[in-house]
């Protein structure tokens, strides 16, 4: 059996972001930090027992929210008690998501002690006035310190999440902020546009943002940037230096087999293909899950659902996938896509590279097109 990921979610944060769609809930006072790490290892005792799994653990995503408010000893505690109910690969990825505002040096040099050996820095931005405007708890004096801390704490490998296309942004503030966030040597940059989603305040209330044809000249000159300063665009708004692509994000989009645990969580478990290949999704709310961890749902994805999903995950990597990679993964035969993939070969959105098939330059800027075409007749 291949290895699985682990996703592990964090429910709280200092302030909620008026464009954040993730399940993520203000902190008031305190939280219940061990009861919480408590309820992790319960969910995940329950999910192994479910579905059978002694699969080794290739790598474990803290996010959120915002997991570094949790302190290093209940990490550590969390940590015991996963290597205690399914095995770790001794070389696991293990990403903490992490706010600059709660950057201490202190405190994240312990991190690293327990095992944590990537971050995730929301950055957002370099420029006090846009972080204002994403409602972000900290400064662009702060965003600069946690690059510093992150590098003193001895983490070689860690991503920071830029935004282009904010409220009043020029190409010149989006200029300054690739190359702030470059001259602090990440080894991995997730660069992607603001995007007004359902249930956010800036849906209810949206900000004037800068003109379709502007925002797409951002994207292109950021992309241009990134590519001179050595970091390869592996995924839709993904950027690596050689061998530090995020491998916990790559099994996502793989398709491969992850177990989600945490509040409003969710997971995929292939038992067998197609027909059981299954999503987990648990309670949502904070208090609803600490009640009762275990009260996770989960249902078999339709094979007539496959294509799709296989679709929505590979086609955002610029590698996309092979013939084999398909039948391997869903268990249908190549047939169930070929004609599609045929006519969108021949509307120059989908090219065939080697054995690959792949988005064009084209059809990396029309992926929702590509998709429609494998989505249920009904």
């Amino acid at each position: 059996m291949q290895p699985i990921s682990l996703y592990i979610h964090f429910p709280w944060c200092i302030k909620k972001c008026p464009y954040c769609d993730f399940n993520s809930h203000a902190v008031k006072g305190s939280f219940p930090e061990n009861q919480y790490i408590s309820a992790l290892l319960r969910d995940l005792q329950n999910d192994i027992e479910h579905f059978l799994l002694d699969r080794p653990v290739q790598s474990i995503f803290l996010g959120g929210g915002t997991p570094s408010l949790f302190s290093p000893k209940a990490l550590e505690r969390l940590f015991i008690g996963i290597r205690q109910r399914i095995p770790v690969k001794s070389n696991a990825e293990i990403t903490l998501e992490a706010n600059p505002g709660t950057f201490e040096s202190q405190k994240f040099a312990e991190y690293r002690e327990i095992g944590i050996n990537r971050l995730s820095i929301g950055i957002q931005s370099f420029n006090d006035k846009f972080l204002q405007k994403l409602g972000r708890v900290h400064s662009a004096e702060e965003a600069l310190r946690a690059g510093e801390i992150a590098h003193q704490a001895g983490f070689d490998n860690f991503n920071l999440d830029l935004m282009f296309g904010l409220p009043g942004s020029s190409a010149s503030d989006s200029e300054y902020d690739i190359k702030t966030a470059i001259s602090i040597e990440p080894k991995h940059l997730s660069f992607y546009q603001l995007t007004l989603e359902p249930n956010t305040y800036f849906y209810k209330h949206p900000p004037k943002l800068p003109a379709d044809d502007r925002i797409f000249k951002f994207q292109q000159n950021g992309q241009k940037y990134l590519q001179k300063a050595g970091y390869d665009q592996y995924e839709i708004s993904a950027f690596a230096k050689d061998n530090f692509q995020c491998r916990h994000n790559l099994n996502y989009w793989q398709f491969g087999d992850y177990l989600g645990i945490g509040a409003g969580a969710h997971g995929k478990i292939t038992l067998s293909r197609p027909e059981q290949i299954i999503r987990t999704n648990k309670p949502k709310h904070p208090e609803q899950y600490l009640k009762d961890p275990e009260k996770g749902a989960h249902r078999n994805v339709l094979v007539a659902e496959l294509a799709l999903e296989f679709m929505m995950n590979h086609l955002r990597l610029k590698t996309g996938f092979s013939i084999d990679d398909f039948i391997t993964t869903t268990g249908l035969p190549f047939s169930n896509i070929e004609a599609k993939l045929g006519k969108l070969i021949q509307q120059d959105l989908i090219i065939k590279k080697a054995q690959y098939y792949q988005c064009s330059e084209r059809g990396w800027n029309f992926l929702d097109d590509i998709l429609e075409y494998f989505v249920l007749d009904n």
